[in-house]
């Protein structure tokens, strides 16, 4: 009797093991479509690269990867989506730093905890800013537009997409250069960047495939790639290291990035993480979105995390001092 109870005991171990072992509960994942919800509508930079990065995670796990376009309240109710999915790894949601770092600290209840509520799966892109100007402002770069600035304070108009990261990177803009500028609010990148081109408005900063064509047909001029290094889209414009203020850089770029819920397996989220890794890293992949002026920025989970929690402190201070609220 002793000997096979040893027998059963040994045997429900062994199964024990087998079942924690992450490559074996994992050997099927995943084994049915994955849905990927896009924060905003379809046809804007964030919904191309989702796709651009669907296709490809298609091929790698031999599963559909669906694509869901949720919009609205500057992208707050794709995000509650995302949060509120099963937490199986099954639906993952593409956000960016805004919404997941700004937007809980402007909204009364933006019905989500950025913290509590997501597991970091991967950093997907960086996308740097572009400085431009209407070409009847008197200014070629940075040092030339502070001080066109300065002589008319508060009346030079800053063209956003009525976003609230809009407005504090155009506070971080001024406070970095002691100038005042006129904030006016658009519905999108798009309408801001043609306020600008019909000169109704003087400045804006949108992605670089948004503006690159006026630039180049010389609607609009490029003062600055706002961050360290020039931009692959819009080579000839310099950045605003280069031209002497440092502190133009990071603090005015965005990064994009994947969650899923916080309940979500670790074993999945690893599964997830090595898809999305090799897909970032595609060639192709690296061409398709490179073409648009974005930066793919593939990331270990821990590593992006971290960077979630970081900035959402940052912003959640500056949201404090400027009284920033949405009701």
């Amino acid at each position: 009797m002793e000997a096979i109870i040893k027998r059963l005991i040994a045997s429900c171990l062994l199964c024990a093991a087998i079942l924690i072992v992450p490559g074996h509960a994992l050997a099927a994942f995943p084994d049915k479509p994955i849905r990927l919800i896009v924060t905003s509508t379809a046809g804007g930079g964030l919904d191309v690269v989702g796709r651009i990065l669907g296709k490809k995670l298609s091929e790698i796990w031999g599963q559909p990867v669906v694509v869901d376009n949720r919009a609205g309240a500057q992208g707050n109710i794709g995000t509650v989506l995302g949060a509120k999915a099963p937490p199986d790894g099954y639906t993952v949601t593409l956000v960016t730093m805004d919404m997941l770092t700004i937007n809980p600290h402007i909204y009364g209840d933006a019905g989500f905890d950025p913290i509590k509520d997501f597991a970091a799966v991967s950093r997907a892109v960086d996308q740097q800013l572009v400085l431009v100007a209407n070409p009847k402002v008197p200014a070629k770069n940075v040092k030339e537009l502070v001080a066109f600035a300065k002589s008319k304070p508060g009346e030079v108009t800053w063209a956003s997409p009525n976003s609230a990261a809009a407005q504090l990177f155009m506070e971080i803009f001024e406070r970095s250069t002691g100038i005042k500028l006129l904030h006016v609010p658009y519905k999108g990148s798009a309408p801001a960047v043609t306020a600008v081109v019909a000169g109704e408005t003087d400045l804006t900063s949108p992605g670089p495939s948004g503006i690159a064509q006026f630039v180049k047909s010389g609607k609009v001029n490029a003062i600055a790639v706002l961050g360290k290094t020039r931009n692959d889209v819009l080579p000839d414009v310099p950045s605003t290291f280069e031209q002497g203020y440092a502190d133009l850089g990071e603090g005015l770029s965005q990064w994009w990035g994947f969650v899923v819920p916080a309940a979500t397996p670790e074993p999945v989220v690893k599964a997830l993480n090595a898809g999305f890794v090799a897909a970032l890293n595609d060639p192709e992949v690296q061409k398709s979105i490179r073409a648009l002026g974005i930066t793919p920025t593939s990331s270990a989970p821990e590593e992006f995390a971290n960077q979630i929690r970081t900035d959402y402190a940052r912003w959640g201070k500056l949201v404090k001092e400027v009284g920033l609220k949405v009701d």
